[in-house]
């Protein structure tokens, strides 16, 4: 099965490894005989994925990337596996997704008269009640 991640990439099922495992923290009855929660590993180095991705996502600043270069998500949200690992993968695209957005430059802007010169009232205001808290002086 082929997941899209646009209209011209698609990444194969086969590349990404995922493994049923047992969920942390508090349960019912069921929470240590059945293993719910998904282990998701995907080696972008790997994949065939196009060299643009593969760049952005091993610049990225994000925990779940290993420095080897492999993703790992973990989705223990739901009760079912099914659920759990469709939200594994969702949550996989949704990160290669985020490497193709374009990010738009930000235009230094001037501070208009009327603020600076609020924030100065309010610097000169805040400076006088200080003054007034100091020690009075006897004549």
């Amino acid at each position: 099965m082929m997941l899209k991640i646009s209209n011209s990439v698609t990444l194969d099922e086969n590349e990404i490894e995922i493994t049923a495992i047992k969920a942390q923290g508090s349960g019912g009855q069921k929470v240590n005989k059945v293993s719910v929660a998904i282990h998701l590993r995907f080696d972008i180095s790997a994949s065939s994925l196009p060299e643009f991705y593969k760049e952005k996502l091993h610049s990225l600043k994000d925990k779940r990337i290993t420095k080897d270069g492999i993703v790992v998500i973990k989705s223990q949200q739901h009760r079912s596996q099914e659920q759990n690992r469709d939200e594994a993968l969702n949550r996989l695209i949704e990160l290669i997704k985020s490497v193709n957005i374009i990010q738009k430059k930000r235009v230094a802007t001037k501070p208009t008269k009327g603020s600076v010169n609020r924030r100065l009232d309010s610097k000169k205001k805040q400076s006088s009640k200080k003054r007034l808290r100091g020690k009075v002086e006897r004549e």
